[in-house]
């Protein structure tokens, strides 16, 4: 039986250690991915990485014994999540991280929650609380920290930074499609329908832009698509489905706030670039904001 949906503004304790996968293994994605297309073109690193998800997640799902029939009146939903959750994000994220610093691109993107609570309170009905509000302020100011010596970068690379945030606009809709047309399917078997349906537009489009730019792919190149196509594709993605499904849109993506500050610091550890005050001052912004769905509201008098 499903897990119930937390009605509480916070994530259920059942989410706690799948948040913490998800944090680690997509905030230290980030310098992957730019290791990754060193010496990948976009379109063939993203159709790699998509393919291994599907393939992985959906013999997984098989070898399970979990239901991978799509059921009947399910498949428009499903291909509009597809394109969302898969097709776009990917695409843009991989274009913009070309163009900007891997840890930026990360705060950038992670704005995706903002936009999120904004539109499932405006779609979905769910509630702007106090917590919530005070989560957004907390989050975005942090990534407003970080992004502050960003500016003349961002400036010199408008298109770049128009990528990654078109990008979270893509992923805030597919997150909000999963709760408006929630699937019977298990979670594994839906992870591995995304990204076969989504990963189809990207492949077709690796063999028709990118055929002639294929090359020789050296050692870091290999180990950032292994990475993505292991961790970040059929591990993380399952984990945030599932995360989805047990908890409000809303609070979902206040819950992935901690990625991009992963994202910054194993860019430090892996690029080689330095922290800063504002990077140390952001962490302390993006954990209080993070408390705001951890940790349980006091139940009031009256109750």
């Amino acid at each position: 039986m499903r897990a119930s949906m937390s009605d509480t503004g916070t994530l259920p304790r059942a989410t706690w250690w799948l948040l913490a996968v998800l944090t680690l293994g997509w905030g230290m994605n980030w310098p992957m991915i730019k290791l990754g297309l060193v010496d990948i073109p976009v379109w063939t690193f993203r159709a790699g990485c998509v393919g291994a998800g599907a393939v992985g997640l959906l013999s997984i799902a098989r070898f399970s014994g979990l239901r991978i029939a799509v059921p009947r009146g399910e498949w428009p939903a499903l291909i509009a999540l597809s394109l969302f959750n898969v097709t776009l994000w990917n695409v843009l994220v991989s274009y913009g991280v070309k163009v900007l610093p891997a840890g930026r691109s990360a705060i950038l993107a992670y704005t995706m929650p903002l936009w999120t609570v904004l539109l499932s309170a405006l779609f979905l009905g769910e509630k702007l609380t106090l917590r919530r509000i005070a989560g957004i302020a907390l989050g975005m100011g942090g990534l407003a920290l970080l992004l502050a010596n960003e500016f003349t970068a961002l400036e010199a690379a408008p298109l770049g930074a128009m990528l990654i945030v078109g990008a979270a606009l893509s992923w805030a809709t597919g997150t909000l499609l999963m709760k408006r047309f929630p699937s019977a399917l298990p979670t594994l078997s839906f992870s591995g329908w995304n990204m076969l349906l989504g990963g189809i537009p990207i492949a077709i489009g690796a063999v028709v832009i990118e055929h002639s730019q294929w090359r020789p792919v050296g050692l870091p190149s290999a180990i950032g698509l292994l990475y993505n196509m292991i961790v970040a594709f059929i591990v993380c993605y399952t984990v945030w489905f599932k995360i989805v499904r047990l908890a409000p849109a809303g609070v979902s993506a206040l819950g992935t706030l901690m990625i991009p500050v992963v994202a910054v610091f194993s860019s430090m550890v892996i690029l080689g670039e330095r922290p800063r005050w504002s990077d140390l001052a952001a962490l302390v912004l993006v954990i209080a904001a993070l408390a705001t769905v951890l940790i349980p509201a006091r139940p009031s008098a009256k109750a």
